[in-house]
């Protein structure tokens, strides 16, 4: 199964695209097969970073079922033999408003792709799809620009992704499931209150899931002016969702950039000696260790779930098929504490001379 990466943002404009076409073409420079997705409903644009303006195929295909398989939806890049593109959806009503069902067939086929690492060009906004895109990932990586208006949207994709991963947790309980979906949640600390009070179990898993998500922050167009104040940033998000953030790097408002943009490729390909394109080769040596961290996690969960069958079967020798078997991850920390109140948001922002 492929490493999946998911590049969102809580604002449009951030320059999500840019950096997921070069984050892809970066990784696959490295020897690995990649495959970009442009899962960006109803805005899809990355074909337009490798000059594609016209793909043979795109993922309206394999929604509207022309093609099978999502494999078959993949397109060469001519930019170079290790990365393929799935040309994104939208031109149609339909295909713009996803339907669940639809999305549901599409997120599994996911897991089916031939290649080392998928990167997903997920769309702007706290919508659903956008949402269940980005956290169906192994590594999640969110973008903002130095903007108070950026950063404060990035803060609240960050919440409500934290909430969307929690109520998973629940969701995938029977006895909770009905209570759940029919009800508005503002804050972590809510779904654990009202799920977590009669669910110790679903709780536990919870917390560890909060635990393990840490998105990695890339901040662009970054100049000598207002900086990202990232370590108050990390603080409230521990502090009132539950969740950190790792800054992975910081691209510089480099017009580099936008002239590869216009030349129709990725500026590490246009302008590969440009501090835009170190910066972005450092950001994708970053990503590297995460995908290294992920593949070893996958290795880990695979021989412990192996063992766990083997136990059973040894402890029931008449069984003649594999049981299912469910094993939560219990918390061996102390749950963190989830405030339901708004931060001070203007402190995100650190001004010259802060």
């Amino acid at each position: 199964m492929a490493i999946l990466i998911s590049v969102a943002s809580g604002k449009g404009g951030v320059g999500k695209s840019v950096i997921s076409a070069n984050l892809a073409l970066a990784l696959a420079k490295t020897g690995q097969q990649v495959l970009l997705a442009d899962l960006d409903v109803g805005g899809a644009d990355a074909h337009i970073m490798f000059g594609e303006l016209n793909p043979s195929v795109t993922l309206t295909d394999f929604l509207d079922k022309r093609v099978s398989r999502l494999d078959e939806a993949a397109v060469p890049v001519t930019v170079h033999p290790n990365l393929r593109l799935i040309a994104g959806t939208g031109e149609t009503l339909a295909t713009a408003n996803m339907a669940y069902a639809r999305k549901k067939r599409l997120m599994k086929h996911f897991q089916d792709l031939a290649a080392d690492v998928v990167v997903l060009d997920i769309g702007a906004g706290t919508n659903y799809h956008a949402l269940d895109f980005f956290l169906m990932a192994d590594i999640h990586l969110a973008v903002a620009t130095p903007e108070p208006t950026a950063v404060l949207d990035l803060y609240r994709f960050i919440k409500l992704a934290a909430i969307r991963r929690v109520l998973a947790c629940f969701l995938a309980r029977s006895s909770m499931s009905e209570v759940l979906s029919n009800k508005d949640f503002a804050s972590v600390e809510e779904v654990m209150d009202v799920a977590g009070a009669t669910d110790a179990e679903g709780r536990d898993n919870a917390t560890a899931a909060l635990r393990s998500f840490r998105p990695g922050l890339i901040v662009n167009r970054v100049s000598s002016g207002s900086q990202v104040n990232v370590l108050y940033l990390r603080k409230i998000l521990h502090q009132y969702v539950g969740g950190d953030l790792t800054l992975l790097g910081e691209i510089p408002d480099d017009p580099a950039v936008s002239q590869a943009v216009r030349k129709f490729l990725p500026v590490i390909e246009a302008a590969p000696t440009s501090e835009a394109a170190k910066s972005f080769l450092a950001i994708s040596s970053a990503v590297e260790q995460l995908i290294t961290a992920a593949v070893d996690r996958r290795k880990e969960q695979a021989t412990q779930s192996e063992a766990i069958q083997a136990n059973v079967l040894l402890s029931n020798p008449g069984h003649s098929r594999d049981p299912q078997i469910s094993t939560p991850v219990q918390s061996e920390a102390p749950h963190p504490s989830y405030e339901s109140r708004s931060p001070a948001d203007a402190n995100i922002i650190q001004h010259p001379g802060s």
